[in-house]
């Protein structure tokens, strides 16, 4: 049955698709889509408000592994708004699921949409946030309408899998505070290699998410390889705003003293307008940057400190491979003084110190969360070692209040009372609130009615369920 698309109003689109009718907002995100009736699967589209039915559109489809796609997607949408893109993601998505599984998902998704309103052919691309961003750089070599990836602070999933005959353009976006800043980085000569079309869209600053700006920019980067590629008409004056705008962004790297910041950008600058406009003038800036004394020594810098991370990294995963063996727990004062020493340098006037810092906490983390994985999937779990991970948590993210409550309940389920009390404490210490999941909380029946439990969440949270019984 043929699709029948009527304007309701300014910012309302109605659809009529097998005699359902499906209204989709225009500059706004919609909702609970049905991908598919007997599968129970939805999701949500953003339309930008200069969507018309009248010529097709590019889309980017976005991914998370936690069935969280529209918030992903919100964080995308300024972006979109402004250059020109439909936005997609399912709800349907879990880490749980086999790679197999999550692909035939992400298929209905883009079969969804593509019946539902006009796709521009060559323009459709995946983009996630980490793990999502993973799974996103998969996806065209299995679906091969995908032309594109944005990949938002992660690699691409699995480079054994990249084949240059199905080609298709890879962008990544990461701050250098990032873990994955220098694998990224790796990753780029690999595709480079491979002769894959790709850039590496490089910012700092304290928020680890990139703004609209730089998200934006790599949305007009797929747009001008569209026009290089001749699949859009050509628009001189896009191309040159572009490249203004592009350079001014470099420049005030120079300006700001970040001139690896520069660097990586004019490299980007190069690759995407290459074979748009001449670039005499870039080329001698590049030049006159790399002969620079600020260039090398700022050079020198970070990689003196990308050694010793390496060096870094190597301990940490020695060290916690043994722990996790032996139940190590005496080693968690050594582990606390390294965060302790991470800290230190986070306050560092040495810009380069100061990311390699965040990036050792996120990659002692990341390290942390991988093994919780393997031993929450094993046949037979062991629960010390589980145990010792969730304290381990509690020194290198104490921001995290899950690993606390998971350390009392373990510990209270063997009847550890004193150890429960103590990460009970910990925890309110740092600002946890919830009265009502923690006296939920599970195997801690008999831990709650004790004394000590009550008096503790009377001094920092008020008004114990129980009354305290003085002995």
């Amino acid at each position: 049955m043929m699709k029948k698309i009527t304007i309701l109003a300014l910012f309302l689109l109605a659809t009529s698709i097998f005699s359902q009718e499906v209204r989709l907002l225009k500059g706004a995100i919609t909702e609970n889509l049905v991908v598919n009736d007997s599968l129970g699967e939805t999701y949500s589209i953003y339309l930008p408000t200069s969507f018309e039915l009248s010529r097709p559109w590019p889309v980017v489809f976005v991914f998370d592994m936690k069935g969280k796609g529209r918030a992903s997607m919100s964080m995308l949408t300024n972006a979109a708004e402004h250059e020109g893109y439909i936005l997609a993601s399912t709800d349907n998505l879990n880490d749980s699921l086999s790679i197999a599984q999550n692909v035939l998902v992400a298929n209905r998704l883009c079969n969804a949409v593509v019946n539902t309103v006009p796709i521009a052919k060559n323009r459709t691309y995946t983009a996630g946030f980490g793990s999502g961003a993973r799974f996103a750089s998969i996806l065209p070599t299995f679906i091969k309408e995908i032309d594109g990836v944005i990949s938002i602070g992660a690699s691409v999933g699995n480079v054994e899998i990249l084949n240059p005959e199905q080609m298709f353009h890879f962008i990544g976006i990461v701050n250098r505070s990032d873990y994955n800043f220098r694998d990224m980085l790796e990753v780029r000569k690999v595709l480079d290699r491979l002769k894959f079309p790709n850039e590496l869209l490089v910012y700092d600053g304290e928020q680890m998410l990139p703004d609209t700006d730089v998200i934006s920019s790599a949305l007009r980067m797929l747009t001008l390889n569209n026009i290089a590629k001749g699949q859009i008409k050509r628009n001189d004056s896009l191309i040159v705003d572009s490249y203004n705008q592009l350079m001014a962004k470099a420049n005030s790297f120079l300006s700001n003293d970040r001139p690896m910041l520069a660097h990586y950008w004019l490299s980007d600058i190069d690759r995407v307008f290459n074979p748009l406009i001449d670039l005499d003038s870039l080329k001698t800036t590049q030049k006159i940057l790399r002969r620079s004394s600020v260039f090398k020594q700022a050079n020198r810098s970070q990689n003196n400190y990308f050694l010793k991370e390496s060096f870094t990294k190597e301990d940490y995963s020695y060290y916690l491979e043994e722990d996790i063996l032996t139940y190590n727990y005496a080693n968690l004062g050594w582990w606390k003084y390294q965060m302790e020493e991470l800290t230190k340098l986070d306050k560092s006037a040495v810009l380069y110190e100061s990311q390699m810092a965040s990036r050792l906490r996120g990659y002692i983390n990341a390290l942390i969360a991988d093994n919780i994985d393997f031993i929450v999937a094993a046949k037979v779990v062991d629960f010390e070692a589980l145990n010792f991970l969730y304290m381990l948590k509690t020194i290198t993210s104490p921001a995290e209040y899950t690993s606390y409550l998971k350390v009392i309940s373990n510990s209270s389920k063997i009847e550890d009372y004193g150890t429960a009390l103590f990460y009970l404490e910990e925890l309110l210490k740092h600002g946890y609130a919830d009265k009502k999941e923690l006296y939920a909380l599970e195997h801690t029946a008999l831990l709650r009615i004790t004394p000590e439990f009550n008096e503790l969440v009377e001094k920092y949270l008020k008004d114990a369920r129980y009354d305290i019984i003085q002995q």
